[in-house]
This record gives C-alpha cells, structure tokens and sequence, in this order.
C-alpha cells in the first residue's frame, strides 16, 4: 500500500513537518540572535554550534541502549514537550530582558540531549510504523518536508529577526515541538513493547551495537564519510553566519533568504530521490549522486552583496539537492539492514560518531576563525566537507545497485 494511504505515517509526516519548520526557524534566528543582539566573538559562535550537537557525543552510545529498552512513540512525544518548553523560555527571556549568551548555550545543549533521545528512536520507528518495503519512499517524504521547511523557515527566520527581533523567532520552534507531540500522540499503530534483557548490561550492549556498525565494511564507509562531512559543516556552523553578515556585507534578512537556497535543492532531492533510486539504483544514490553535486558548495566563499549573492545561493541548492538524496539513500540502506532488535543502538552509534564530529568540528572552527581569520575557516569546512564523499566512492557500494536484505546481511556477517 502506497504511503499516502497510510493514516498513521500521514500524521507522523504531519507531525513532523509542523516540528521542521519550527527548527528550520529557530536553528537560523538562534546564530543570528547571538551574532546581532549579543555580539557574540567568532569563538562564542563555535561554543554556541558545539553546544547544540554536543549531546550526540556525550551521551550518544547509551541513548541507543535506553531507546532499544522502551517504546519510541512515548519517549518522541515527551521530547518534544520538553524541547518546547525550553526553546520557549528564550523568548521569554528576550521580553524580560534577561536574556544572555550563557542562556543561549544551556538551552543548546539540554535540547540537544532531547534531540538524541528523540532521533535515535525516530529513525527506529519508522521501520515499525511502515515496513522495510517502504523505507526509501517514507524517508523520501520525510525529506521532502524538512526541504520545504529549510527553503522557507530560514528568510522566515531571517526577515523575523530584522523585523521583530531573533528573540521572537524562537517562539515558532517551540510551538512546532507542541504540533509535533499532538500528532504523534493521534497515532493508533500498536507498539509492541521490547523484550526485556534476560541479562541487561549497558556496556555490552553498547558494544553489540558498536559492532554491528563497524563489523560491516559499508556502514563503515557510510559513517566515516558523514562523519567527515559533518566535522568539516562544523567548522562551517562557527563562521558561515558571521561571513555572510561581517564579510559579504548581507543583513539578516537576506542571509536568511541564502539559507533558505539550501532548501530549494533539498526539496528537488527530495522530491526524486525514490524515482531516482528506482532509475540509477537505490545503492548509488549513496555514491553516485554526492560525486556530481557536493563540490558545488565551493561557491559560497565568492558571496558579494546584490547579484553576488547568486554564488551562495546555487552553490547551497545544488549540494544541498546531493546531501538530501545521500541521507535518503544511506538512512535507508542501514535501517533495512539491520534486524528490529538492534536499531536503536545501530543508529546511535552512527550519531555518537557523524553527530559527534560536529560540535568538535564547531569548536576548532570558531579557534581557527579567531586565529586565521573568516574566510579562510570558510575554505577549509568547505573543501573538507566535500573530500568526505572519498569514503564512499571507494567502497563496496560501487558494486551493488539496491539495498540488501537485512537476513542477507546477517548471514554474512
């Protein structure tokens, strides 16, 4: 059955298109609150983007061993509750006038901790919630709606900010969390409680987790060339706001419009994604797709104010079009691998190490920013974020055209 019949992934998709826009806002008004507002140092910045992603490091392993313990959709529905009522109590600071970078940085990261718990059991679900059969065309159209929400929750957020204050725009990622937990609330899929451990043990079962990823040569490629994109977009997290305000000469309005571009192409590779995998092969969507559209993104530093902005504009559509159709490909090929009993501490694994190198990544951009200055921070995220597709080109993806089934896997180890 098509998934647009399905009732119960129409309001998990639902849900979570409410919950993206309010992200997609809040991840651009929260920079731009430190940068403009708070006058925050090339190095707060990098504090600020290592604070949001930290979690995924710190406590990355276990939360995959806790999620594989419990059912998914209460534990979804009480984080975004309290990612809510967090990311509410900026705005509330902002009309009281107490609002301070410290703030910025805590929320950051006790969100982020919420956001571990709440993807890690997210992406465990949906094989629950629509069948193996249906992975590639369920992560397509949760793709697609965290595209539409990146083309227009940035200007949104951007134009907010110049216009109302960055403070206010926060208000719209916390009220998406609220439309997000009604909706995963409504739906009626029964979920099987998860056996309990006869012997239960976190570190071993950390291990089992670690084991499965790193015993399959191509989820290690997979994980190692995310995490080496995701440590150099670090970098990129720490500067990027900074060159297009302080270096390019844009204002918050239109670089708010810039990020929004990253949309226009996520949407596209989003949209063909499942087609494109039925006409070239769900495998090289992994390989393939990344080779001819990532390198792109090298536009960016070119960025100059009216027409000059065009550079940025493409140069994010076009890889953004790749990173999209990369993820659908990638997260789909480890879900329809890997047997139920082992997906929450499959996919923390792969998010201890690609989320982890983020924060780290944000950490040595805002020091390397201080210390070499903007523009030259921007080159290297970019040329390394790029040079991490490496991985998969020469790996055993080169060889398959589909996705694997999950006992083919298993029986080869």
């Amino acid at each position: 059955m098509a998934l647009w019949g399905h009732h119960d992934f129409r309001r998990l998709w639902i849900g979570d298109t409410i919950s993206q826009f309010g992200v997609s806002i809040g991840i651009t008004v929260i920079p731009l609150l430190a940068a403009g507002a708070l006058h925050a140092t090339p190095f707060e910045m990098g504090l600020l983007a290592a604070a949001s992603t930290a979690a995924f490091l710190l406590i990355g392993l276990p939360a995959g061993v806790w999620v594989d313990r419990m059912r998914r959709k209460p534990l979804m529905i009480a984080m975004d509750v309290a990612r809510a009522t967090l990311m509410l109590s900026v705005p509330v600071a902002g009309w009281m006038g107490v609002l301070d970078l410290p703030q910025l940085i805590l929320v950051s990261l006790v969100i982020g901790v919420c956001t571990v718990f709440f993807d890690v059991a997210y992406q465990s679900y949906l094989p629950s919630l629509v069948g193996r059969g249906q992975l590639v065309e369920g992560n397509s159209k949760l793709q697609a709606s965290m595209s539409v929400a990146d083309v227009s929750g940035p200007a949104i957020g951007g134009y907010v900010a110049q216009f109302l204050g960055a403070a206010n725009g926060v208000l719209a990622t916390g009220l998406g969390y609220l439309s997000s937990a009604f909706f995963l609330a409504r739906i009626k899929t029964a979920e099987t409680t998860p056996e309990r451990h006869p012997d239960p043990h976190l570190r071993r079962e950390i291990v089992e987790g670690l084991r499965f990823v790193f015993g399959n040569a191509t989820l290690r490629k997979i994980v190692a060339c995310t995490g080496t994109s995701n440590f150099f977009h670090g970098i990129q997290n720490a500067v990027s706001v900074l060159f297009l305000l302080r270096v390019a000469g844009l204002s918050e309005g239109t670089a708010g419009l810039v990020f929004s571009a990253s949309g226009v192409g996520g949407v596209l590779g989003a949209m063909v994604a499942h087609r494109l995998g039925v006409l070239i092969g769900q495998a090289r969507l992994i390989w393939l797709v990344p080779l001819l559209t990532w390198p792109f993104v090298l536009l960016m530093p070119f960025t100059k104010p009216g027409w000059g902005i065009t550079f940025a504009m493409a140069g994010l559509a076009i890889s953004s079009f790749g990173v999209v159709v990369y993820n659908v490909g990638q997260v789909s090929y480890r879900q329809a691998i890997c047997p139920d009993h082992l997906l929450g501490r499959m996919n923390a694994s792969i998010r201890w190490v690609v989320w982890g190198a983020t924060p780290l990544g944000a950490l040595l951009g805002g020091g390397l920013g201080s210390w070499i200055g903007i523009v030259p921070t921007l080159w290297v995220s970019l040329v390394g974020s790029v040079a991490g597709m490496v991985w998969v080109l020469f790996s055993p993806l080169r060889s398959m055209r589909d996705l694997p089934a999950a006992s083919s896997v298993e029986a080869h180890g």
